[in-house]
């Protein structure tokens, strides 16, 4: 069971949006001092709350200017065709999240590459009938709207 307080909550909603700001700040804004802020802060990420700490690089600077959003079906959607599939498509950089999912296809992807001769050879690369999959649809991302925002979501009361 997790345990969180109210200063536990407003601490995970603040650094949710900027897990750099000093912790003075934080204790400011949550009525708490400095050196308790940063005791939980501690406890919340050996308790596996909070579970990474990352920063998040402009697109362009990595060589991915494009995101594209692949839905894939196999051939055949056996335990382990698709457990099979899951490890390789793992083994791309170029796929930046992955989910198995229901409906008429067996997965969606999101790929992000530095142009359309990259996205091509990596659909011949990982995309191939040698990988298991039937087909795939592709669909190029124009602008984001909102993307990877994490913070949006509140916290679920336990």
């Amino acid at each position: 069971m997790i345990d969180l307080d109210a200063f536990d909550r407003r601490l995970l909603e603040l650094v949710r949006r900027d897990n750099q700001r000093p912790a003075r700040e934080l204790a400011d804004e949550v009525g708490l001092s400095v050196s308790a802020v940063l005791r939980r802060l501690r406890r919340l990420r050996e308790d596996k709350i909070i579970v990474a700490d990352i920063a998040i690089v402009d697109p362009a600077l990595t060589g991915s200017a494009l995101t594209m959003h692949v839905l894939v079906r196999m051939q055949q959607a056996g335990p382990q065709t698709m457990d099979n599939f899951a490890r390789e498509i793992a083994r791309h950089p170029e796929i930046t999240a992955a989910w198995d999912v229901t409906g008429d296809d067996d997965f969606l992807l999101k790929v992000q590459v530095g142009s359309m001769e990259d996205y091509d050879v990596f659909t011949r690369r990982a995309l191939g009938e040698d990988k298991g999959v039937h087909s795939f649809k592709t669909m190029i991302t124009i602008r984001h709207i909102i993307e990877n925002e994490a913070a949006r979501r509140p916290l679920r009361d336990f």
